[in-house]
């Protein structure tokens, strides 16, 4: 129930989570005019704080909103985040340990560094710079999606919530541009400690305490049977799902951030073998959508909500449905700051992006410490870009905004993953890919949406529904694959020089 601890709690929490934000500068004091040094953390991060760091992407409000809303709409195909992030790490353990070598080696802050030196290309740089900058700004707006559920849940029944609930949305993200534009990536590193703290609390709190009181998740899956298995039709849907999306999460660029934070690839290699205990706590999340179902009064509230707000709402609802006032303020905060801290992490890689591989290719005298100025007032910047991109879509379909990003991030992967292993990649190739991709995954998306509002990122195929990331990839691989078949690529000498012994 939502009662006056409830907003006691969230509101006392808040504050502690600003206050522990904005002292993140003073946490392994180093000078924040460097650019290395307010985004990456000094590269001076160990397993413990790369594991919240990186974690701190799981669960997010797009978890815990998204996700289950999704199951309670569909069913079981939406359990494909589970394999999802299970798999994505070991793709991380591939990849990263040996791409941090290379950054170290050669001071790389952002992916388009690597793409730059590697081919000595500053137009293929710029171009996976503007795709993670384009790929990243809906994963953003998706955690303001989650933000407003939980508000919205907190003020069902007022008057004139939507504005309350606005001014709310606005005031969080002036104190988190705050103590990100101040701390930079401390300062997130300190928060999503704290936020992943109340994350497994609630997690567990909500599966023991609901689960009990229904005498286990059958009774729950008795109300909607068809959620338990995942009708064939779908098969090719989950499959393609769960593998691009794990391919897709360490190219987007927060992910890269966070990992080029690390002291040491040993060190990042441990954050990662250690991160599918996050997948443990997923689990049980997406089941939250099946949960509700078992639940009476939760269902009763859901029903009596428009169509358009009630996805959403599936996991706020279950947890003041079933928990004490002062536990639901609790749990509410971790969800609604699971929107703040990776919002804040991702702005700040995308603002490196910017900065480093945009501006400064069109104004290389830039110095380090105008960059890192620059970089932090970006960094506020995208925050309120995604804060005002989220009203595009329809909250129910917040799912959506993520997939999107994934299948343009996933068009880089050729550039950043493949041409870890290989010096054979043509240049041009790789751009013509790219492009190719870019076009037919958006067409296709187009298409299967009948050019209105985003509902779907599923097309269909010989094979059943297909997720569109998986062709537009596809497309993109045959077309770089064949080229650099034909006309094979190099690297340049001084990157070949410059990584010698790494």
């Amino acid at each position: 129930m939502i009662d006056d601890s409830t907003y006691a709690v969230f509101i006392a929490l808040f504050v502690i989570f600003i206050a522990i934000g904005f002292l993140g500068k003073r946490f392994r004091k180093g000078d924040l005019s460097k650019i290395e040094e307010w985004s990456l953390g000094g590269r001076n991060m160990g397993t413990a704080l790369v594991w919240f760091l990186v974690g701190a992407d799981l669960f997010t409000a797009y978890t815990f909103i998204a996700v289950p809303s999704s199951m309670f709409k569909i069913g079981a195909l939406y359990y494909f985040a589970v394999p999802y992030v299970s798999i994505t790490f070991a793709i991380a353990m591939l990849t990263m340990p040996r791409l941090w070598r290379y950054s170290k080696k050669r001071g790389y802050i952002t992916a388009a560094d690597f793409i730059k030196d590697k081919f000595n290309s500053r137009s293929l740089a710029v171009i996976i710079a503007v795709t993670g900058i384009v790929a990243e700004l809906p994963y953003i707006a998706l955690q303001v999606v989650g933000i407003q559920a939980i508000l919205t849940s907190m003020l069902l029944g007022s008057a004139n919530i939507a504005v309350i609930s606005t001014v709310a949305i606005v005031l969080a993200f002036v104190a988190l541009a705050g103590f990100t534009f101040v701390a930079g990536l401390r300062g997130v590193t300190l928060t999503a400690i704290f936020k992943d703290a109340l994350i497994f609390i609630t997690v567990a709190a909500v599966i023991i305490g609901v689960t009990l009181s229904l005498g286990g998740f059958g009774s729950a899956f008795s109300k909607v049977p068809t959620f338990v298995t995942l009708p064939s039709r779908f098969a090719a849907a989950y499959i393609s799902l769960f593998f691009m999306s794990a391919l897709a999460l360490y190219l987007y660029p927060h992910a890269i951030n966070g990992s080029f934070s690390a002291k040491d690839a040993i060190k990042l290699r441990r954050s990662q073998s250690l991160l599918p205990i996050y997948a443990i706590g997923l689990a049980f999340i997406v089941l939250f959508g099946v949960l509700i179902y078992g639940v009476p009064s939760a269902m009763s509230l859901i029903k009596s909500l428009p169509p358009s707000s009630s996805g959403v709402l599936v996991v706020p609802t279950l947890i003041a449905s079933t928990m004490p006032g002062w536990f639901v303020g609790f749990a509410f905060l971790g969800i609604f700051i699971g929107g703040l801290v990776p919002a804040a992490l991702m702005a700040i890689a995308i603002a490196n992006l910017l900065t480093r591989n945009i501006i400064k290719e069109i104004k290389p005298d830039i110095g380090a410490k105008l960059e890192t100025t620059t970089t932090k007032w970006f960094a506020v910047l995208f925050e309120f870009i995604a804060l005002g991109f989220v009203f595009i879509v329809p909250a129910t379909y917040a799912i959506q905004l993520q997939l999107l990003g994934g299948i343009i991030i996933l068009q880089t992967m050729p550039a950043v993953f493949i041409a870890l292993f290989t010096n054979k990649l043509n240049k041009y190739g790789l751009g013509v890919g790219w492009l190719v991709g870019i076009v037919s995954g958006i067409y296709l998306v187009e298409v299967a949406n009948h050019f209105g509002l985003l509902s779907t990122s599923l097309m269909s195929s010989p094979f059943g529904l297909l997720f569109i990331g998986a062709t537009a990839t596809a497309i993109n691989l045959v077309i770089v694959l064949i080229w650099s078949a034909v006309s094979p690529g190099k690297a340049s000498p001084d990157f070949v020089k410059g990584i010698q012994g790494v």
